[in-house]
């Protein structure tokens, strides 16, 4: 290969000495410091072609970006698969992108706003928009992983599954929220119903029963899916919303330990990574006029509704101004595009801006106040800062309640957000010291979680087995990502990992972004009528 062309062939056993088939640029004394900057420790055996799927909102979206990096610095040569609006996202970073449908259509509010609806936007989301392009997303995704070495999965790229399963071999999925694992033994908060909860933690058989329901609403969404496997000679499989979205191989956990500790019904090759923190390009910027704002007093409070539920805001953020004024407290509230989202109430101690990254910005808080989506969750965790979630829909009560039960967070349902309301619940966090010392530490064990290196070691783990020869007995676990769960807590045959607590590594940053549609964990259960 001459001098100057990229190589594609780099080994990643992490040591210039192993390295074969390389091409001569790579071998030269200027570039090796720049290429081999990590210790000498083995990997993967070679450089692999890693395609990356996810759908949804910038809470979707960015960590696998943040991966995708990940990935690149090990040598690896990920192709970030999503719709067509993130390509000026992704292609700047110089990470190859394809282009998968659905499409996204950011301006589409009306479709925003049901997908958002807490009774019935699971199902609007399956027959609005992802079961009318299944075959399109199946034609797309099958482009985008010829030559691949490896598919990761999204859990609402319902082509995913099936374009790995066609390709032979192993592949991966991905959740980023407990929510997706539907466990009986810790069990979950239906958004149309957050009072069934309650039920669920007295009794495993509630809890049993709920998931039997859950898989008969479910049921009829699933059809097509499957009727379209059997139309590419594969089996129906499993519910693709439930237990079919789920790799045999691997399930990577992008989120906390701290949210959710490995249970004994989660899939057998579940590895808890740590939450992929990425924020974007520019994350540790902030407007002029925000500086401004937060040099001239104290730390405000914070309002934010993530990049969904700020479509639905209603009253929120006139209630949130005249709330804040009444604490005689600063505030910044993050509005997004909408004009009519701007409070009537806004101006001197409250500040009106359309977006500012959370990862920058939540550190330097008083305390949150957001909708709970899975990536203004992990950032507000991280930032130490006590939290008021306002869940809205999906993922979002079941995130909210798993933030409350760690003693930094209190929770207030749209439905009851009101002026008097939110002051109580401002004042409850910001009156006792408890919220933000609990806060505080929590937030330090969350910037000290590798999810990019866990991930990528899971990765590289699962590249390693596959490339590995063959001997009719099951493959071991590394030990670096063994399961850090008591035997005695382990079902027979089962592998469980944790990757979270592997020490300090990079903190990367993420927020759920400025639009698009919500970070997706579907939330379903029986609907009210």
């Amino acid at each position: 290969m001459p001098r100057g062309t990229n190589c594609r062939r780099r080994s990643m056993w992490r040591d210039e000495d192993s390295v074969k088939g390389c091409c001569e640029v790579c071998l030269t004394d200027d570039n090796r410091d720049k290429l081999f900057p990590w210790p000498r420790v083995a990997a993967c055996p070679r450089m692999a072609r890693i395609v990356l799927t996810s759908f949804g909102s910038f809470g979707d979206v960015n960590p696998y970006i943040g991966l995708g990096l990940a990935l690149r610095a090990r040598g690896h040569a990920p192709v970030l698969a999503m719709p067509a609006i993130y390509r000026d996202v992704v292609e700047p970073l110089g990470l190859e992108f394809r282009a998968t449908r659905p499409d996204l259509d950011p301006d589409d509010h009306a479709l925003v706003r049901r997908i958002m609806d807490p009774n019935d936007g699971p199902e609007a989301l399956f027959r609005d928009l992802l079961l009318p392009s299944l075959a399109a997303g199946y034609e797309d995704l099958s482009a985008a992983c010829e030559g691949a070495d490896l598919v990761v999965t999204h859990p609402a790229q319902l082509a995913g599954p099936i374009v790995a399963e066609q390709r032979g071999g192993p592949w991966a999925s991905s959740v980023l929220a407990p929510l997706s694992f539907f466990s009986v033994s810790d069990p979950v908060v239906p958004a149309p119903a957050p009072w069934v909860h309650g039920l669920l933690v007295r009794s495993r058989f509630f809890s049993r029963t709920f998931l039997r329901l859950t898989h008969r609403v479910t049921r009829r969404w699933a059809e097509p899916v499957q009727n379209f496997r059997r139309s590419l000679g594969l089996p129906p499989g499993a519910n693709p919303i439930l237990d079919g979205q789920h790799s045999p191989h691997l399930v990577l956990a992008m989120f906390s330990r701290l949210l959710s500790e490995p249970q004994p019904d989660w899939p057998a090759r579940a590895v808890v990574t740590g939450p992929i923190l990425y924020n974007g390009a520019a994350s540790a910027e902030l407007s002029d006029e925000l500086e401004r704002f937060l040099a001239m007093g104290p730390p405000p409070l914070v309002f934010t509704l993530g990049t969904s539920a700020v479509e639905a805001a209603g009253s929120f953020y006139d209630v949130s101004a005249r709330a804040a004024r009444r604490l005689h407290r600063r505030a910044v509230l993050l509005i997004g595009r909408h004009a009519h989202n701007r409070p009537k109430d806004s101006g001197g101690d409250v500040l009106s801006i359309e977006y500012a990254s959370h990862a920058t910005l939540f550190p330097r808080a008083a305390a949150v106040v957001h909708q709970g989506g899975i990536g203004t969750t992990h950032q507000a965790l991280a930032s130490g800062k006590p939290t008021l979630v306002v869940p809205h829909a999906h993922d979002q009560p079941d995130n909210a309640m798993r933030v409350a039960r760690l003693g930094v967070s209190r929770t207030l349902y749209p439905q009851r957000y009101t002026d008097a309301a939110v002051v109580r619940g401002l004042q409850a966090l910001l009156s006792n010291e408890a919220y933000a010392a609990r806060a505080a530490e929590i937030g330090t064990q969350v910037r000290a979680e590798r999810g990019p290196a866990a991930a990528c070691d899971a990765i590289e783990t699962l590249l390693g087995q596959r490339d590995a020869p063959a001997t009719g007995a099951p493959k071991p676990v590394s030990p670096a990502i063994h399961a850090a769960v008591p035997a005695s807590d382990q079902p027979s045959g089962r592998a469980y990992m944790d990757c979270a607590s592997g020490g300090p590594g990079r903190h990367d940053a993420h927020a759920d972004g400025v639009r698009g549609f919500g970070s997706i964990g579907l939330a379903t259960g029986p609907q009210r009528t």
